[in-house]
């Protein structure tokens, strides 16, 4: 497995989270993606979210999670490759809050 890093994201007792559609599957991913020379938390955040963020703290491992927080522009106005590259055929990927309370219920 791959490293991978991811932004946590709370506000309003909200997580923000990718909701995935793709063939017959929706499910949620923490926006992120694999560490490769030149990714950073930050950068993923902006092409995935469409948001600054500034890393607080690294909560979790193996799999890199980084508590943030926004500091400038506008959630969900994203312009990764995931938007923009329309011969990915990989399903569609909508930025969205999700109440706390709800995450147990949902395929994360």
């Amino acid at each position: 497995m791959r490293d991978r890093g991811s932004v946590v994201l709370i506000k309003d007792k909200k997580v923000g989270l990718i909701k995935r559609v793709r063939e017959d599957s929706i499910y949620y991913v923490f926006p992120g993606g694999g560490i490769e020379e030149g990714e950073t938390p930050e950068r993923e955040a902006l092409e995935e979210l469409g948001v600054k963020v500034k890393v607080n703290e690294c909560i979790a491992g193996t799999q890199y999670f980084f508590k943030t927080e926004i500091i400038g522009e506008v959630f969900g106005t994203g312009k990764g490759e995931e938007y923009t590259d329309e011969n990915r055929d990989r399903g569609t990927y909508i930025p969205t809050w999700i109440k706390i309370e709800k995450l147990s219920a949902i395929d994360v």
